[in-house]
């Protein structure tokens, strides 16, 4: 939240020039009530809906890992309940940026934490499934790989402008939500042949997104310095 409702902030500007004002009664103790009110709006807005489902993601990391890795990792009633926890972690990565967004939840801690959340559940899923040798491991570093550089990549050219979301990042989240959901699962049968399709959708779609976000990146970059020259060229006429 970025505003500050007038009532916190010490009452309307009248108001506060009256009682605010050098030698008035009380004046010190209204500023100092302003400033607490002020902090107090702004711890409260971290702990909105978006910023608790971010928090819950994190905690089912070391929850999740706990499970697929117990009784050596191929119990099928933990691999189960390993696939509810990847299941409620994937499913408030949907809601949390969606409220955010729709309720201007968006805070400085949501910014940091919402991706590190979506990575170490992903990160950690594919990890325990590589260790366990359920995946193989180039397909963890395929995947972690292009999630990491993307996300450096984002930040090395955000002075030069915000690459969006794209339809295809979106529909490779969900095939790599679905295929290693699938891979949590002890399947068998046709259902353990149909995940590997998924899961190689999901490499395709890794790979292919990942490229055209550079290419996205590098169009952005020169379009950013294009435009620098130009205002630094108009400047000095």
């Amino acid at each position: 939240m970025t505003g500050v409702p007038a009532s916190a902030a010490g009452g309307p500007p009248s108001a506060k020039g009256a009682a605010g004002a050098p030698g008035a009664p009380g004046g010190s103790k209204s500023g100092r009530g302003g400033k607490l009110g002020a902090a107090a709006v702004n711890q409260a807005s971290l702990w909105n809906i978006a910023n608790i489902l971010t928090m819950i993601r994190l905690v089912l990391v070391p929850g999740f890992v706990a499970l697929m890795l117990a009784d050596g990792g191929y119990d099928p009633a933990m691999r189960a309940w390993a696939w509810a926890a990847f299941a409620v972690a994937m499913i408030t990565d949907v809601f949390d940026g969606h409220l955010a967004r729709t309720y201007n939840l968006v805070t400085d801690f949501g910014k940091i934490a919402d991706p590190i959340a979506d990575k170490a559940i992903m990160g950690a899923a594919l990890i325990c499934l590589s260790a366990l040798g359920d995946l193989p491991w180039w397909v963890t570093g395929v995947i972690l790989g292009r999630e990491l550089g993307i996300t450096l990549m984002r930040f090395v050219v955000i002075r030069y402008g915000v690459i969006p979301a794209s339809r295809g990042g979106k529909l490779k989240t969900l095939a790599q939500g679905v295929a290693v959901g699938m891979y949590v699962l002890a399947l068998t049968g046709p259902l353990a042949t149909l995940r590997f399709w998924v899961m190689a959708v999901a490499v395709v779609l890794t790979v292919v997104t990942g490229l055209d976000y550079v290419r996205q990146a590098v169009v952005l970059r020169r379009s950013g310095i294009a435009a620098r020259r130009a205002a630094a060229e108009e400047a000095e006429r």
